[in-house]
C-alpha cells in the first residue's frame, strides 16, 4: 500500500492486537490511517501500541469484546462522535471454541459453542458500524472468514459452516449496502504462520495438530502463509485500487487447494 495512501482515513481493526489483525494495523498506519485496534484486554492493547507507535502517531487502542453486541457498540460510538465517521472496518473475529474436531465427537453444548463464538464475533461489529460507515463516502469492511468453507474437511463441519455463513453474508452485505457507499469483501485464511492461531495449533498433541500438521505438509510453495501476506490482501481491499470490488471473498491458501465458492 502507497504511503498516506490512506490519509484521512479512519479504520477499525477490531480483535486487532495480535496475529493478522496487528499486521494489517501496521499497514494502514504506514499509509497514513488513524488507526484504532479493538481488543480485550488492556495489556493486549499496550503490546499493540508498542508495535504501532513507532510507524504513526495516529495509532490508538480501545477496549472492547467483539463477542458481546453492546460492548464492541460502544467502541464503535465512541469512535463516531470523536471522529465523525468510520472508513473502514476489518472485522478479524475471536479465537472460536471448539477447536477442530470430529462432528460425532461433538456435544450439544460444543455445537452451540462452535456456531456462537465464531460468527457473532464476526457480524457483530458489522452491524454495530453500518451508521458510522454511511457517513463516509468511501466505505470498506472486510471479514476475516476461513478456507474450510470451500473446502470440506473432517473435523471442521462446524468451523466450515460458519466459515460459509460469512462469505455468504459478505455476498448479501454488499448487495444490500451498496446504495449508501458501503463495500463488504472477505478473505479467507487456511492455516497461517506467525499468529496466536498457529501457536494454539500446535502447542500440543490434539486432534487439530494432526490435522494441520498433515495440510502444512502439502503446501505446493513448500510453506503456509505469512500474517504479512494475508494482511496485504486485506489491505488491497481497502484500498482506493479496489473500489470497483465488493461482495468477493480472496482466499490467501498457498495453493493448498483450488476452486470452491
Amino acid at each position: 500500500m502507497k504511503s498516506e495512501e490512506l490519509k484521512g482515513k479512519v479504520a477499525l481493526i477490531t480483535a486487532g492486537t495480535s496475529g493478522v489483525g496487528l499486521r494489517v494495523a501496521e499497514q494502514l498506519a504506514e499509509a497514513g490511517a488513524m488507526v484504532i485496534v479493538n481488543g480485550r484486554t488492556k495489556e493486549g492493547g499496550e503490546k499493540a501500541l508498542k508495535r504501532l507507535e513507532p510507524i504513526s502517531p495516529k495509532v490508538r487502542f480501545i477496549a472492547g469484546d467483539v463477542s458481546n453486541y453492546n460492548s464492541i457498540k460502544s467502541v464503535v460510538d465512541q469512535i463516531d462522535q470523536e471522529y465523525g465517521c468510520l472508513d473502514i472496518l476489518v472485522s478479524a473475529g475471536a479465537p472460536g471454541l471448539p477447536g477442530p474436531m470430529p462432528f460425532s465427537a461433538m456435544t450439544p453444548e460444543q455445537l452451540e459453542q462452535g456456531f456462537v463464538t465464531r460468527i457473532f464475533p464476526r457480524i457483530f461489529p458489522v452491524h454495530t458500524a453500518i451508521p458510522a460507515l454511511s457517513k463516509s463516502k468511501e466505505a470498506s469492511v472486510v471479514m476475516l472468514t476461513t478456507d474450510a468453507a470451500r473446502h470440506p474437511t473432517p473435523g471442521e463441519t462446524v468451523v466450515g459452516a460458519v466459515g460459509a455463513a460469512v462469505m455468504l453474508a459478505t455476498k448479501a452485505l454488499a448487495k444490500e449496502l451498496s446504495s449508501i457507499g458501503i463495500r463488504v469483501n472477505a478473505v479467507a485464511m487456511t492455516i497461517t504462520s506467525d499468529t496466536p492461531s498457529w501457536d494454539r495449533a500446535f502447542g500440543s498433541e490434539s486432534f487439530q495438530n494432526k490435522l494441520f500438521s498433515k495440510a502444512v505438509s502439502r503446501f505446493p510453495q513448500g510453506r503456509p502463509p505469512n500474517a504479512s501476506e494475508v494482511a496485504d490482501a486485506i489491505s488491497f481491499l481497502l484500498s482506493t485500487r479496489a473500489t470497483q470490488i465488493t461482495g468477493q471473498t480472496i482466499s490467501v491458501n498457498g495453493g493448498l487447494s483450488y476452486g470452491g465458492w
